[in-house]
């Protein structure tokens, strides 16, 4: 379950008594100033470029606040290699249901067996993809200790290039 910041705040505020500052004011420091601590994933960037000179199709779905999240994609000068990227507030639904899934693909002309989903959620983005038939990678993320059923586990995202040459090869 996610609970937006606002409510964090708001607790923080009256169990540890904090005077001086409000909830509306560390919000709005979140919201504004989030994206200049974005960090990338190593090879990102690098991986982004590989699969766009490959002509590979880029999608994007994140769950968020539109604005915050832009701000975060925009502070990462990422949006230039995605040509559909849903917000889950935008979209009014999110990750894991299986609408945004069907959405992104739909607005790409793609089908679910033709389509690699990456992320590093297990449930929201690996379980949920391969729920509509994406092949589900998961980013290895050292907060979840329990096994993750994936079509393939990467502990880099440069090692996504080899698994998109292999899937192609195959088809």
């Amino acid at each position: 379950m996610v609970i937006w910041k606002g409510k964090v705040y708001r607790q923080l505020i009256d169990e540890f008594e904090i005077k001086g500052i409000t909830w509306e004011q560390l919000l709005d420091d979140y919201v504004t100033g989030f994206n200049h601590n974005c960090m990338p994933f190593p090879n990102m960037v690098k991986l982004l470029e590989h699969l766009q000179n490959d002509k590979i199709l880029l999608g994007m779905i994140t769950n968020g606040h539109t604005a915050l999240q832009y701000s975060n994609i925009k502070a990462l000068g990422i949006e230039k290699y995605f040509t559909t990227i849903l917000i889950s507030e935008q979209e009014g639904i999110k990750k894991p249901d299986s609408q945004i899934f069907m959405r992104a693909l739909e607005r790409r002309g793609v089908k679910p067996t033709a389509s690699i989903y990456v992320g590093d959620h297990p449930i929201n983005d690996v379980q949920a993809s391969r729920n509509i038939g994406m092949r589900g990678v998961w980013k290895k993320d050292p907060f979840w200790d329990s096994p993750v059923e994936a079509d393939f586990i990467i502990d880099d995202l440069l090692e996504l290039e080899q698994i998109v040459n292999q899937i192609q090869s195959v088809s």
